[in-house]
């Protein structure tokens, strides 16, 4: 009895999770302002800034929509994964991954949106390298190497510890269809 009240107030306890998901959600409209706000900047600036300068602020742009990429990504996947499945109907404007990534594909996704944003910081630094000292750059080109090393790593542990079990599921599925 006390055992089964426990269980059931752990597997509750997965909802407790949905406000930092609805916190997320909530993000993408400060991205959004931001993102518009950029815009408008550059507009702006059309005729009097040079071509370096429009570079560099579209990356900034660029880095924003990763991000709101990356929110999405992890408040769908990790809400089907963890909480609770999204009933969708059939036919429906879903993404293909919608509903199918766990939380190791989702972890290798993760990763490469970070590499992404980070070889976006890199070259917006080589863009403007006069403002960088040495260090500053070496740091810049250590931590992306990182993120790289670590995402290859990430998707090299997945796919040993992963990838008899994913091969017989898609197996099965395709016996299935």
């Amino acid at each position: 009895m006390l055992e089964r009240l426990i269980e059931q107030a752990i597997l509750a306890s997965r909802w407790l999770l949905v406000p930092l998901y609805l916190g997320l959600a909530l993000m993408l409209l400060v991205l959004i302002w931001q993102f518009y706000a950029d815009f408008f900047h550059v507009i702006g600036t059309l005729g009097t800034a040079d071509d370096s300068a429009i570079i560099l602020e579209t990356l900034a742009l660029i880095d924003l929509v990763l991000v709101a990429g990356l929110i999405t990504m992890v408040v769908i996947s990790s809400y089907e994964n963890f909480v609770s499945k999204i009933d969708v109907k059939e036919g429906s404007d879903t993404p293909p991954l919608f509903g199918k990534l766990d939380p190791g594909t989702l972890k290798i996704k993760l990763g490469a949106s970070m590499v992404a944003i980070s070889s976006i910081q890199l070259l917006k630094a080589f863009v403007s390298v006069g403002k960088y000292s040495s260090t500053e750059l070496g740091w810049l080109i250590g931590i992306h190497m990182t993120l790289v090393v670590s995402t290859l790593l990430m998707a090299f542990i997945d796919k040993l510890a992963f990838s008899k079990g994913k091969g017989e599921k898609a197996e099965k599925e395709k016996a299935a269809a």
